[in-house]
């Protein structure tokens, strides 16, 4: 798996990503308000700045959430199937999880089992390239930068002398690989990947001001200063300035 997202970022850095063959299907239903929340911790996906194109990715891609916020162009592939609408692309978020089904054959309804690469995308998404009942297609893909609008969000959960803080809305990479938390009275402290796109520290920090840096797969850092208030609290969600 980790050489699986090494690869990813490999050919995003490169910025030649190559097209990939793959096959994709849909849920949520036709307003998506199926795909709210999801393996990556994002919840509802309108406040976390990625809407209704968001997929969820199978094991071979989702890298135990290591994939979460990453982005991909997918395009339906017309040469093997009638059910494309011709010309057409999407680009979409990798927002949660498709599970293997091991008690069906992987080209029969298992479409997430290992080694496929399979996108289970939203429908809203799905109909952008494909006709509805179709039901699953052959796609090509290829790992794009992600656009986004306005700044990183950062969720806080958790207790004291534990803060679980999800982020979200991130462009360039897209992909957070490390995350560090200073408190107003403290240094910079490492935070660790609790799961997904959240990320914990073990600190008690009730009553001063939040600042966090933010790494990428592909290197970059990005510092959000004095990004939540002195009295901060748990559930808040907290906007930065600063974007990749």
């Amino acid at each position: 798996m980790l050489l699986n997202i090494t690869l990813l970022a490999f050919a995003f850095k490169a910025s030649v990503a190559q097209w990939t063959p793959a096959f994709a299907t849909f849920y949520g239903g036709s307003d998506a308000s199926d795909t709210m929340g999801g393996a990556c911790g994002y919840g509802n996906l309108y406040n976390a700045g990625y809407g209704v194109n968001s997929v969820a990715l199978s094991t071979a891609l989702f890298n135990n959430g290591a994939s979460c916020g990453m982005c991909f162009t997918i395009t339906c592939d017309a040469s093997k199937t009638q059910s494309c609408k011709q010309g057409t692309s999407i680009t979409i978020t990798a927002t949660n999880f498709c599970p293997p089904n091991y008690a069906l054959a992987s080209d029969n309804g298992g479409w997430c089992n290992l080694p496929r690469q399979h996108f289970d995308m939203s429908q809203p998404a799905w109909e952008t390239i494909a006709v509805y009942q179709a039901g699953i297609v052959p796609v090509n893909y290829r790992r794009v930068p992600c656009q986004r609008s306005g700044g990183m969000r950062f969720t806080i959960n958790g207790n004291d002398y534990f803060e679980l803080v999800t982020v979200a809305n991130v462009g360039g990479s897209g992909v957070v690989s490390q995350m560090w938390i200073k408190g107003s009275k403290t240094d910079w402290m490492v935070m660790s990947r609790n799961w997904g796109a959240s990320w914990q520290s073990n600190a008690y920090l009730n009553g001063q001001s939040l600042s966090f840096k933010v790494q990428t797969d592909d290197g970059r850092v990005v510092m959000a200063d004095n990004v939540a208030p002195y009295n901060w609290w748990f559930g808040g969600t907290y906007t930065s300035w600063q974007q990749f």
